[in-house]
Order: structure tokens, then C-alpha cells, then sequence
């Protein structure tokens, strides 16, 4: 019997995985991989890669889009521009958050999400839980059957008044997540030390942006980290620690792995190529553009997160995009001032920007192998939020989400970028490659010139339970001190 025709190939790619690179063609049919091996026979449309590298496209595990708030702040970026930035920036998969207000149902906030993006997403997307309010309902509930129904991952803030949980409502949060084998990211800041110190940043006149930096030093996200890991350590159940920033929180959560404690982490871009000058070495206002948390650090700090890339210490790489505009009065000038740091909205644009970044100044720049740049922005995130092996990685049975690199010079520009943000961070930076082609399950939507994904190409992703550890955690009894606890 003749095989079925295959509907594309990508011949003679450097192809990527999160365990090898091998010289083959990749057969597509019906949006997915369905062989790969040299010489394959013609198919309706071909692509040749002509030896450079394939790798999988990015999934992206933590952005923030179009994520109601407080006015007059508004999210630069909706599922449209949002998503199409990550095209042409090659990555096919996005996780941004549903947000639960206080005294807001679970339910509602994920309801509410799911209006935003429908019909507008430029790529695959699937959704995190911020569980703000974990009621009694939300907790024996809610969170179980949203859990059930595809949503396996949530994240626990440790700062903002408006999102932060105390240490026993955490606990709470991470029984749910033990008995029901999900994946909880913690946000880890000690809300306690940063009030602290921003009071008497402001009692003594030192409001400007770069004072941002001085309010959360890293011993706050030390200190975050540390009880972090020891709480998980109580409820017996893995943890993602987000956004690491310091080489301080670096070091507990090493001393964590060396105890055996299930301590996944991620790092972004902010933290390889900020540092602290860039928020305003003096009291210039354009140092808001920079404003995220944590902040960045000093210089001396990015050898020790690219040592953690390199080494394995640090799991996944994603951007944490949190788009808001310079310009106007919705974004970094709330109602068109300037204001003191805190006041100033969190977060920078990056979802673009994050694969380049790091193929360019890790793989091209010897810092990273190409294996293990696919497994920190492919392979890890789907693993850990549930979505191996359809997405993360080039094999037969995964969607075809491919990237093709060209290795050339590059500068950054706000200009070629696809968000709706009025700047990037990264303004000038030049770079060795850009991806020169994006597939979506087959389909161009970055040829390396122009944007080719449409409206409502993404589909919603329901999510499976993690898959990091050996073997999926599937709900299970109390252990350890959990059990004694469990047991009285």
C-alpha cells in the first residue's frame, strides 16, 4: 500500500531536539511530524532549510496578556498583537494567565479569559491560574475540577497586595496541588521587607525609578525562596520558583536540589542582559521602562544565571512578558505622570525578543549547546505544564511548531517588532541570528520578512499533568510530615 502524501517537507535541516542534533528532512502531514529521515520523497509544498538549524517552537510558559487590572493601567497587548509578536520571534506556544480578583470565582476569571482570546490568537495558547482569593470553594472545588479540566499549573504570588497569599493560605494552595498532580509557579518576594523599605525610600525623597531596585535587593528574593522551597518541603510536592533573578536565591535553590527536594526554576531575559543602571542612574523617569520585578542586578550577577542555564539549575526560560506603553497615560505614566517607582506598572515586553536573545548570546556565543537551548525554551516548559510531547520537541506525533534560523547580523529595533508596546528594553542590542521561519503545525507564519499568522489561527490547548519528574505525579495520599499532619 502506498503511504499517504505528505503535504510538507523541510529538507536538509541541522535538526534540534532536547537530546540531539542530526541532519534529516522532516515529513508533514495533517499539521503534524509524521517521519523523519533523509531523502523523503517530494511533497506538495517543500521548504530547505539548506543545513542551517531547526529547532521546535518556543513554548513560552509565563506571559502576561491582555490581563485585566486596576485602571487606568491597561496590558499593552491582547491575544492578537501579543501572539503575533511571538510568531515572527519563533515561538508557537504561549501560557499567558487567567487572573482570579479577590472575591472573584475561579471559574469566572478563567471564563472571562477565554472571551479574551477567543478568535484572536496568532498562535497555540493554553492557560496558568493566578489563585488570588483560595476560598473554600476555590480550594475543595474550583481548583480540582479546573485542574481536571486541562488548567494543571497556577501561580502563587508572595508580593502585591492584591495578589499575595500568606504562608497558610500557600500551604493550602500546595495541598490542592499534591493531591491533584499540578504544577505550582511561585512568584517569591517578601511583600513584608519591600514595604518596609519602600516607606523610608520615599520618607526620604528617593521616589525616582531607579530607587525600584533598592526596595527588592535580592536578599528579599533570598529570603522568598528559602521559605518557598521550605513550605513545599512540608507539603511534600514540587514547586517552580519564577523570574529568578539574584545569585542569592540561585544559591537556596541549589541548596535545595542538593537536599533532593523537587525545586524547578526559571530565569528571563531581563536578568542576562539588564542590569540596575538600565532603571536611571539618576533621577530620569525613562528608567520606568525598565521597571519589573524582581529587577535586575548588577553586572557581576549574569554570569552566575548563565552558569545556571548552562549547568541545568535552571529549568525553563521564558520571557514574562508584561507589556505596557512609555507614551500615554495607560502604561508606565499612570494617567499621563510620572510617579514614584511603586507606583509605576511591572513588567516589559519580551515575547519577541526571548528566543533570539538566547540562541544568539547562548548557542551562537558558545555559552549553550543547541540541545540544551531547545530544552529551556521547548522541551522543559511543555513538559512541565502538561503539553509534551505534542509541543517542545521534533518528533513523529508532535505538532510540526518548527524554526528555521538564519544566522545573521541584527540590531534590535522597536520598529521590526510585532507587540503593541512603544519600546523594547533591548533597543540597539545587536544580535548573530533571527529566526527566518516560523511554522505553526505546518503553516508559515513568519517567513523572516512578514508576519503571516492570522486572527484566530491558535487553538486553545488543554493541558495534561507535568511530566519533569520521572513519572507524572498523579493524586496521591499525604506524605512525610504532610501525613502526620493528615493523619491527627
Amino acid at each position: 500500500m502506498t503511504a499517504p502524501a505528505l503535504d510538507l517537507v523541510v529538507r536538509n535541516g541541522q535538526v534540534v531536539t532536547a537530546a540531539d542534533v542530526s541532519r534529516c528532512d522532516i515529513g508533514i502531514r495533517g499539521g503534524r511530524i509524521v517521519t523523519l529521515g533523509e531523502g523523503l520523497p517530494a511533497a506538495a509544498r517543500e521548504i530547505d532549510a539548506a543545513g542551517r538549524f531547526v529547532t521546535p517552537g518556543g513554548v513560552d510558559g509565563h506571559c502576561h496578556l491582555d490581563q485585566p487590572m486596576e485602571g487606568p493601567a491597561r496590558m499593552a497587548d491582547d491575544f492578537w498583537t501579543g501572539t503575533r509578536s511571538a510568531a515572527c520571534g519563533g515561538t508557537t506556544t504561549v501560557i499567558p494567565f487567567a487572573a482570579q480578583a479577590r472575591g472573584q470565582s475561579l471559574r469566572a476569571a478563567v471564563r472571562d479569559y477565554h472571551e479574551r482570546a477567543a478568535g484572536r490568537a496568532g498562535v497555540d495558547y493554553a492557560f496558568h491560574l493566578i489563585v488570588s482569593d483560595p476560598s473554600r470553594e476555590v480550594l475543595d472545588v474550583e481548583l480540582p475540577e479546573l485542574i481536571a479540566q486541562g488548567h494543571t499549573s497556577f501561580k502563587i504570588y508572595m508580593t502585591y497586595d492584591d495578589l499575595k497569599l500568606d504562608d497558610g493560605q500557600i500551604l493550602d494552595v500546595l495541598a490542592v496541588a499534591r493531591a491533584h498532580g499540578a504544577m505550582p509557579m511561585i512568584h517569591a518576594e517578601n511583600a513584608d521587607c519591600i514595604a518596609w523599605l519602600t516607606q523610608r525610600l520615599e520618607s526620604a525623597g528617593h521616589v525616582a525609578p531607579r530607587f525600584h531596585a533598592h526596595s527588592r535587593p535580592m536578599l528579599v528574593e533570598r529570603e522568598a525562596s528559602h521559605r518557598a522551597i521550605a513550605l513545599a518541603e512540608l507539603v511534600d510536592v514540587p514547586i517552580l520558583i519564577v523570574h529568578v533573578s539574584g545569585r542569592e536565591a540561585v544559591e537556596q535553590i541549589r541548596w535545595a536540589r542538593a537536599r533532593g527536594l523537587q525545586v524547578f526554576s526559571e530565569t528571563c531575559p531581563q536578568y542576562l542582559f539588564l542590569t540596575a543602571e538600565d532603571l536611571g542612574i539618576d533621577d530620569a523617569y525613562t528608567g520606568a521602562r525598565c521597571v519589573c520585578s524582581p529587577p535586575p542586578r548588577d553586572r557581576a550577577n549574569q554570569p552566575v544565571l548563565w552558569d545556571a542555564l548552562a549547568d541545568g539549575m535552571f529549568t525553563v526560560f521564558s520571557s514574562d512578558h508584561a507589556p505596557f506603553r512609555y507614551a500615554g497615560d495607560d502604561g508606565k505614566r499612570p494617567g499621563g505622570a510620572e510617579v514614584a517607582f511603586h507606583h509605576i506598572p511591572n513588567g516589559i515586553p519580551g515575547i519577541e525578543t526571548r528566543l533570539p536573545l538566547l540562541f544568539s548570546e547562548g548557542v551562537l556565543a558558545g555559552r549553550l549547546t543547541p540541545q540544551r537551548f531547545v530544552e529551556l525554551t521547548a522541551t522543559a516548559p511543555a513538559r512541565a505544564y502538561g503539553l509534551h510531547p505534542r509541543k517542545g520537541t521534533i518528533a513523529v506525533g508532535a505538532d510540526a511548531d518548527l524554526v528555521i534560523w538564519d544566522e545573521r547580523e541584527i540590531t534590535i529595533g522597536n520598529h521590526m517588532l510585532h507587540h503593541a508596546a512603544d519600546y523594547t528594553p533591548y533597543e540597539g542590542m545587536r544580535l548573530r541570528a533571527w529566526p527566518g521561519c516560523t511554522l505553526l503545525r505546518g503553516e508559515v507564519v513568519w517567513d523572516g520578512a512578514q508576519c503571516l499568522a492570522t486572527r484566530g489561527q491558535g487553538r486553545f490547548l488543554d493541558c495534561g499533568r507535568p511530566t519533569l519528574l520521572p513519572a507524572a505525579r498523579a493524586p496521591r495520599p499525604a506524605a512525610g510530615l504532610f501525613a502526620g499532619l493528615a493523619q491527627r
